[in-house]
């Protein structure tokens, strides 16, 4: 396993991770619908490209396959966060999470937040993070529910 910062040659094989990730999610928390809403981000959305080009993250690799990322945009913030379907359940999203958290602590930054899917907030909660409120957003027509979240990092 591999754990390396993102570039910008990293951009496409982002995507994909993203794209995998979102469409293996279980029916029972985001329909086909929500799915496909949520994964068009990746291409429809200026903001996506921005936070990838501006952010700062890391990869994770296993051999030469990409399967999971993570990044922070602006510096306070975790603003994508994806594992691959086939990789979930592996710790590969606790390493991710550390080392945002570890590169966010060295540059001074007191506190972390994001908006987590009704996925991953479980894994925040699980490395001390705090929900603030749930909320209910609408992507491309659909109606998601998440949770807006922080962690302090002092």
């Amino acid at each position: 396993m591999n754990l390396r910062q993102i570039t910008e040659k990293d951009q496409i094989q982002l995507k994909k991770i993203y794209f995998d990730s979102i469409k293996s999610i279980d029916e029972s928390f985001y329909n086909d619908e929500q799915k496909f809403a949520w994964a068009s981000q990746a291409w429809k959305n200026s903001k996506f490209d921005e936070i990838l080009t501006r952010g700062k993250g890391w990869l994770i690799q296993e051999n030469t396959d990409s399967i999971g990322f993570a990044t922070r945009y602006p510096s306070n913030k975790l603003s994508l966060f994806y594992v691959r379907g086939n990789s979930r359940r592996k710790g590969l999203g606790s390493i991710l999470l550390n080392q945002i958290e570890n590169d966010a602590r060295s540059e001074g930054q007191y506190f972390l937040k994001t908006e987590a899917s009704l996925i991953s907030y479980k894994l925040l909660i699980k490395k001390n993070w705090k929900i603030l409120h749930k909320e209910k957003v609408i992507i491309n027509d659909k109606i998601f529910e998440r949770y807006k979240m922080i962690k302090n990092l002092i």
